[in-house]
């Protein structure tokens, strides 16, 4: 990336202009390269610990031959494919690497693991042949209830193919130093255990193992990736003047639009560079903007609509492959409509790797404008709590706690505080009255297929398009490590459409590394983590309704789409 952002701010330039000012009076972008917790608040913790991002890149660089050895001894080994088991920073940039760079020719393919769906992971576990996976195990804690509960599923798959001392040399770990995973991998005999940096936050971590041993496995340039991040680092450095910085002119432009009421961060993403960017910003902007009753909630890949269909919260981030011109007819009309539209020029892919540094750095310069620390997540642990409480109820009963739902319409179920006695009359008043800053966030506890994923694309542009509201669309339980910390933590505008079905099969988990048996299995944890996160929202204070779609899937959300167009 070599041009500034671009930036159509209309009215708002001016309180942009201001928060710049302010930026350079109060020194913040020296003080962040001098880690100075300060910027954030007072106490050090969770800030002196958190800042090993900003020069990860460069110390990175005398690991990449120790990163592509280990690629290197996979693929000699005759393993051709890679499954990584972990869930938000963990998987997020594998994904979009992934995604974005394909697969190097001989190189092992990698897909990311990061639901408890039973039907997906039998999908996953029925197209992995043993004999040539390998298995990456990401978790920084190395107690992420999600990844533990992967690797025991498919290391007993592995031992019962290839028996148990061949299995271990399947997997890799990549986890923090003194974590139970490292020590179970140890005892389990893995191929390697990488150890990433406890100075860096999960969804800091892309530019760190986390991201760049899935990255080797691709086959991608590491030297290449990790050079247009430590340029971009210069680029943004103390000594660069604030306006001509780019993190600090994107970070402030972002926090002062939110501070005047554009905090629906719409992004917009070249075809070519995939739609796993957008992704990757909505969890590190979402989750480390979305605390103490302040946030920037991210859109990601909602086809663009005309001017009218967007309320006065919004703004647009364009990130443009340069060349690329399919987004920008529409971009200019929204400009022209009074809507800020701020865009980014990359030359190539490789340049994603000064982009996260970029985001990275102004995500930081918006936890310093909104009076927050951006390094924390304080409200996540109650959706974890809750479910904790169900799986707990499960395991002394041998059954789910029972509940009732507040009304049946067909096939179809409602649970949460709802008014009527239809769907159409507890969607209707669910729904009625929204404006913005209000927001709808459609959670969705099933099987990420992708046909199911159209589908809610369906739902959230209709629902946008009827409200004039932003919409979300997140996968459960991923979006829980994504925007579930925004959900609890922000002003408290989002209504929850949280939609769960049958599963027809399950699959147990079993209680150890190597053991055989189990009292747990990945239905009743996913339905655990739904109720858990309903539980959550509702106590803190949020609206929330979860419509369960029955047996079929499909059929329920064309008669949720049908009733919407009929309420709205």
């Amino acid at each position: 990336m070599k041009d500034m952002p671009s930036a159509q701010l209309g009215t708002a330039r001016a309180v942009v202009e201001s928060g710049l000012d302010a930026l350079e009076r109060d020194r913040t972008i020296d003080r962040i390269w001098a880690r100075d917790h300060t910027v954030w608040q007072p106490d050090p913790r969770e800030v002196s610990n958190r800042l090993g991002w900003l020069d990860v890149a460069g110390r990175m660089a005398t690991d990449v031959s120790r990163f592509t050895g280990l690629a290197g001894d996979a693929r000699a080994a005759g393993l051709r494919r890679a499954l990584l088991l972990g869930m938000g920073g963990s998987s997020l940039a594998p994904e979009l690497f992934r995604a974005t760079f394909g697969v190097a020719p001989g190189f092992l393919d990698l897909a990311v693991v990061d639901t408890t769906d039973p039907a997906a992971l039998l999908g996953l576990a029925g197209a992995a042949d043993p004999a040539t996976t390998l298995w990456v195990v990401a978790s920084k804690s190395g107690g992420t209830v999600e990844t533990l509960s992967q690797m025991k599923t498919f290391h007993r798959l592995a031992c019962e193919a290839l028996g148990r001392d061949e299995a271990g040399t399947h997997f890799v770990a990549i986890t923090d130093p003194g974590s139970t995973l490292a020590r179970q991998a140890r005892d389990a005999g893995f191929r390697a255990t990488v150890l990433g940096d406890p100075d860096v936050g999960g969804r800091f971590s892309a530019l760190s193992p986390f991201g760049l041993v899935p990255a080797a496995l691709l086959g991608m340039d590491l030297d290449r990736l990790l050079g247009r991040a430590v340029d971009m680092a210069a680029r943004c450095g103390a000594e660069v003047p604030v306006r001509e910085n780019p993190a600090a002119v994107l970070g402030t432009a972002l926090a002062e639009l939110a501070l005047a009421g554009r905090d629906k961060l719409t992004l917009v993403v070249s075809p070519a560079l995939d739609r796993g960017f957008g992704d990757w910003v909505e969890q590190l902007v979402a989750e480390s903007t979305g605390k103490h009753g302040k946030g920037i909630l991210p859109v990601v890949g909602e086809p663009l609509g005309p001017p009218e269909v967007y309320g006065s919260d919004r703004v647009f981030v364009h990130l443009e492959l340069r060349g690329d011109d399919a987004h920008e007819a529409a971009l200019a009309t929204l400009a022209a409509a009074g809507h800020p539209v701020i865009v980014l020029v990359v030359d190539d892919a490789y340049d994603l790797g000064g982009q996260m540094f970029l985001w990275e750095l102004a995500t930081a310069v918006i936890g310093a404008r909104l009076g927050l620390n951006p390094f924390d997540q304080p409200d996540v642990e109650a959706a974890k709590v809750a479910a904790r409480r169900v799986v707990a109820a499960f395991t002394e009963r041998g059954a789910l706690p029972p509940e009732e739902p507040a009304l049946r319409d067909g096939a179809l179920s409602v649970f949460g505080r709802v008014e009527g006695g239809t769907l159409h009359d507890a969607l209707g008043a669910f729904l009625g009255g929204i404006a913005p800053p209000g927001y709808v966030a459609v959670q969705a506890f099933l099987e990420p297929t992708e046909a199911t994923g159209r589908a809610l694309r369906q739902l959230q542009v209709l629902l946008r398009d009827r409200l004039r509201v932003a919409v979300t669309v997140g996968f459960g339980p991923r979006f829980l490590h994504s925007t579930g910390q925004l959900h609890k933590g922000d002003a408290g505008h989002g209504r929850f459409l949280q939609l769960t079905a049958d599963d027809p099969h399950d699959v147990s988990i079993p209680d150890d590394l190597g053991s055989t048996a189990s009292t747990l299995s990945f239905g009743v944890l996913k339905a655990a983590q739904a109720r858990g996160d309903r539980e959550a929202l509702a106590g803190a204070g949020r609206r929330i309704v979860d419509v369960h779609l029955g047996a079929d899937v499909a059929a329920g959300i064309e008669r949720l789409l049908a009733t919407i167009r009929g309420c709205t």
